[in-house]
């Protein structure tokens, strides 16, 4: 069961709940790795000592598409 967050001092509850409700995520996106992929998944988590591999991804596509988009925005000239 999860714990109740304290609430902070002088920012309206309102405003928090409406904030974690922006940041829930509710999209799935699934991927397939092959045999070799995962074993360089797998050997990098135990390297580096990665327990949540889902965050790993989703950090690890996300700068890329981040970096993607800052290099190729569009320009008016």
């Amino acid at each position: 069961m999860a714990r109740k967050a304290k609430p902070i001092a002088g920012v309206d509850p309102e405003y928090l709940e409406k904030q974690k409700a922006m940041l829930r995520r509710h999209n799935r996106y699934m991927l397939y790795f092959n045999d070799s992929e995962m074993a360089a998944i797998e050997e990098y988590c135990s390297r580096f000592k990665v327990h949540a591999k889902a965050t790993l991804f989703r950090e690890a596509i996300l700068s890329k598409v981040l970096s993607e988009l800052e290099e190729n925005h569009p320009t008016l000239f």
